[in-house]
Parts: C-alpha cells; sequence; structure tokens
C-alpha cells in the first residue's frame, strides 16, 4: 500500500513537473506577450518577467517593443522635372500595441516595409530634383507622415525617416558640375570687379591727396624706388617725369598746324567742293592744280623784243634794253633762178 502511495505521489510530482515546464514563460524586458487561448484573445498584456500559461492551450507571441530599423531598398523614379533618379532611405519605427501588431496585421514588419517603398516612390514623383538635393528635412517629414497615417491601425508608430542617399545618371552629374563651375566662375568675376572698384576709388583719393600736396608724389616716387631696389636684381628704375610727355606731345600737335598757316596765299582759299565717297579699291585721281592765266596784252603791230624775262609793268626799264632786240634779217635779193630750185631740198 505504501509503495502504492510512493508511487502516485512521484507520478504526480512528475507531472507537476512537466505541467510546470510546459506552462512556464519569461518574457524579456525590452518584449510583451499576447495571449490567445483557443485563438481568442485574452485581456491583458503580460508584460516582462516570469508568466504562466495553460499548456496546450494558450499560446504566447511576444512582440518586441524596441525600435526598429529598416532599410528601404532604392526605388527609380521620374521628378516633377522629368528627371531620372534612384533613392535609398531608412526608416525607424517602433510597436506601441503588442496586440493591435498582432491581431490587425499579419507581419507588421513586411507591411511597413511596403508602405515605405510605396511612400517613397510617391515623393520621388512629387519632388523637383533640387528638393531632392537640397530641402530633403521637407521631404523626410511628408514621407514620415505618409507612413504613419496607416501604420497607426497596425499598432506601429513611425520615429524618423531618412533618405539616405540621391544617385544621379552621369550625364546629370556632368551638367550640375558645370552650373557648380560657372557659377563659382560668376562670383569670382563680381568679387573682383568689387575690388577693382574700391581700389579705383581708393586710388583717386590718393590722388586728388597728391594733388594738394606734390612733394607726396615725389615721396611715393621715391618709396617705389627703393621697394625695387630692395630685391637682388639688375633691373635700373629712371623716373621720368609725365609733365615732359604731355609738353613734347602739345609741341607734336602744333608743329603740322604752323607749316600750313605759313605757307598760305594772301587771298583766302576757296572751298573744295565736297567729293563724293569713292569705292574702297579705286585709287584716287591725282590733284588737279590750277593755273592763273596770264595777263592779256594789247595787241601791236611791231615784232616782239626777245626778253630774258618778262618785266612786271611797275618794274623800271632796263639800261640794256635795246641790245635785247632782234636784230633784223638782211634783205635778200630776187634771183632768177629761185623758181627751179623751188621744189628741192
Amino acid at each position: 500500500m505504501v509503495e502504492e502511495l510512493l508511487g502516485a505521489a512521484a507520478a504526480t510530482g512528475t507531472a507537476a513537473v512537466v505541467y510546470v515546464a510546459s506552462a512556464a514563460r519569461v518574457i524579456k524586458q525590452y518584449e510583451k506577450g499576447v495571449v490567445l487561448r483557443f485563438g481568442r484573445l485574452r485581456k491583458g498584456v503580460r508584460g516582462p518577467g516570469f508568466t504562466m500559461v495553460v499548456p496546450f492551450m494558450d499560446r504566447l507571441h511576444k512582440v518586441n517593443m524596441q525600435i526598429v530599423t529598416m532599410p528601404v531598398p532604392s526605388q527609380d523614379g521620374i521628378t516633377r522635372d522629368n528627371v531620372t533618379v534612384r533613392v535609398d532611405a531608412v526608416i525607424y519605427f517602433r510597436v506601441v500595441d503588442a496586440a493591435a501588431a498582432i491581431m490587425r496585421v499579419e507581419d507588421y514588419r513586411f507591411a511597413v516595409s511596403q508602405i515605405a517603398q510605396t511612400s517613397l516612390r510617391s515623393i520621388i514623383g512629387k519632388s523637383d530634383l533640387d528638393d531632392l538635393l537640397s530641402n530633403r528635412e521637407q521631404l523626410n517629414q511628408g514621407l514620415e507622415l505618409m507612413i504613419d497615417n496607416p501604420a497607426v491601425d497596425w499598432g506601429v508608430t513611425i520615429d524618423r525617416v531618412e533618405i539616405k542617399d540621391v544617385s544621379l545618371p552621369e550625364t546629370m552629374k556632368r551638367s550640375m558640375a558645370r552650373q557648380a563651375e560657372a557659377d563659382r566662375e560668376r562670383r569670382a568675376r563680381v568679387i573682383n570687379a568689387d575690388a577693382e572698384l574700391q581700389a579705383s576709388k581708393k586710388l583717386s583719393e590718393a590722388a586728388r591727396g597728391m594733388s594738394e600736396t606734390p612733394a607726396a608724389l615725389q615721396l611715393r616716387l621715391l618709396q617705389t624706388i627703393v621697394a625695387v631696389a630692395a630685391e637682388k636684381n639688375s633691373t635700373l628704375v629712371l623716373p621720368f617725369p609725365v609733365e615732359l610727355l604731355r609738353f613734347l606731345e602739345r609741341a607734336s600737335q602744333n608743329q603740322p598746324q604752323a607749316a600750313p598757316d605759313q605757307a598760305a596765299p594772301s587771298s583766302p582759299p576757296e572751298p573744295e567742293p565736297e567729293s563724293r565717297p569713292k569705292p574702297a579699291m579705286e585709287p584716287e585721281p591725282p590733284p588737279v592744280v590750277e593755273l592763273e592765266p596770264a595777263p592779256e596784252r594789247p595787241f601791236t603791230a611791231e615784232r616782239p623784243t626777245l626778253r630774258v624775262h618778262d618785266p612786271h609793268p611797275d618794274d623800271p626799264p632796263l639800261a640794256h634794253e635795246p641790245l635785247l632786240r632782234e636784230p633784223a634779217p638782211p634783205h635778200r635779193a630776187d634771183r632768177s633762178d629761185d623758181a627751179g630750185t623751188a621744189g628741192c631740198i
């Protein structure tokens, strides 16, 4: 009898140990347990620690309450300004309602991944390329709202969404590089022009100051000579006064004007008629020189005398004028034989 009792007690103890071993569960600190008894949700969510379930009746589902980091695969899309890009992102989310994450969606991780991919493609089509490259904060906020709206019913909240990388075609990269280079060059030219303007203003102020005190110009010249001579070179600097150059320039401009004034006739020259423009390849004709006509002399029957030069009417008569007369040819007598020799030469 005693042996039977001991055997029954040992069997009961063994069954109790097996029951406790099969019913005991341990939930970690970052987890929560959802119990389903015969497929029906039990009220209350099991907290972390040791807990018991009914074997073969209850099924415990552990839900991780930590923040999950999930990469979103790269998505190809066309922006609003018709540029093909490839964008990938990363999403941070966590479960806030363990029972809803188990009961309302089959796999909340897969669901969040799919809604993130579709939302990313949608945000690419609504944005410009410049927004994807510069205004990522606004795009992240819009993408977070698009994912968080359906995820609330799943007991999941979206903590943060970040666009990781935007891949551009090679042609677009070269175009953007040329644009950036042109913008840098424009800014450099503007800065250089501003510097030249400021330098010109300072130089004009210095010139006005030196004009008031001429000795300052000499001092500046000496400083320049000292600066050039400080280096060990063979440069020879000879200061040349600018006033002398101006004097020579004025003298060269006045000299060609004085010669025509001296050679001008007493009577004012008649204005020349305006000549019509000629073709570039046509040679110009030689200038026409008009000669003054000789004064008319009265006709006389006397034979003109030979003179060395024509005297002016106002000149006094020459003493040797009679010697300049041409002697008369001797009188030739008529011969009887001239008729026979008239045709012979």
